[in-house]
């Protein structure tokens, strides 16, 4: 059953989180329902990618008229593929919602117990990851291109959380629409990389294709590296949705050979 539900044109939600806790605001955009143009067309969330500033922004309110959630309660970051994590606090709130100058610098994701805060991350293919101890109210946001997926950005946040006192078995992941494994082809340089994470796994997330080219399966190989990190296979929800093959809905940044706008995953709690 797929976990990432359409809500409206513009916005999927976890709703199986949502509905077990009250509160909870998660999911990720489309690329439907703004005001962007171009190879940009039509919501396009991201301030770095070329697109006119005062479009983003427009973007920007209407997500945050959708969920309810203030810009000035965000935090965004400026995202480098690599696997640092950043504890969020109601002191930073606002950092990177209207500026890609004040965003959160070398960071590629999130986490707080705190309410009043929405995380967002941008994607374009990468495979968005959302975390929850429900326990302990944390939550988490990750960005897993190949480096973080390599790099185990799951597993570091496993570590930050056991850190914090959580145990691995009290978080729950969700895995969302990112490139599936038939639009993702790389070379023997990434899969020798990937090799090196893994150890006593029945099925391999990637498969020659031709000499030196392998499909990858990203999804697959974040969520074995998270069972890895301790979290039950049960508590780990995977989409179906690939941002290259349902191109019509989300934007891809292989499709589009460079040329797109971001989606923004979100994860908040609502103040009481």
């Amino acid at each position: 059953m797929e976990p990432f539900i359409i809500k409206n044109e513009s916005l999927l939600t976890i709703d199986g989180w949502m509905n077990s806790n009250p509160g909870l605001v998660a999911g990720i955009t489309t690329k439907l329902g703004g005001q962007s143009k171009g190879s940009f067309e039509a919501l396009n969330l991201g301030f770095h990618v070329g697109d006119i500033f005062n479009d983003v922004c427009a973007n920007r309110m209407k997500v945050s008229e959708l969920l309810d959630f203030p810009l000035a309660t965000w935090v965004s970051a400026e995202q480098t593929h690599d696997i640092f994590l950043q504890k969020i606090t109601k002191a930073d709130r606002g950092r990177g919602s209207i500026s890609y100058e004040q965003s959160f610098k070398s960071t590629d994701g999130f986490y707080t117990s705190e309410e009043g805060i929405l995380l967002t991350l941008c994607f374009a293919d990468c495979v968005p990851l959302f975390f929850i101890a429900p326990e302990y109210r944390m939550i988490g946001a990750a960005h897993a291109g190949w480096k973080g997926t390599v790099g185990q950005i799951g597993r570091e946040m496993i570590k930050r959380w056991q850190e914090e006192g959580i145990k691995a078995e009290k978080v729950f992941v969700a895995i969302g629409p990112s490139i599936c494994e038939k639009c993702y082809i790389v070379d023997e340089r990434v899969v020798n990389l990937v090799e090196n994470i893994l150890e006593d796994v029945d099925r391999k997330p990637y498969n020659l294709i031709s000499e030196g080219q392998y499909s990858l399966n990203l999804r697959e190989l974040n969520k074995q590296t998270l069972v890895k990190a301790g979290v039950p296979k049960e508590n780990i929800i995977v989409t179906n949705y690939c941002s290259s093959c349902n191109n019509h809905l989300f934007f891809s940044h292989r499709k589009s050979h460079g040329k797109a706008g971001r989606m923004l995953s979100f994860i908040g709690w609502k103040e009481n």
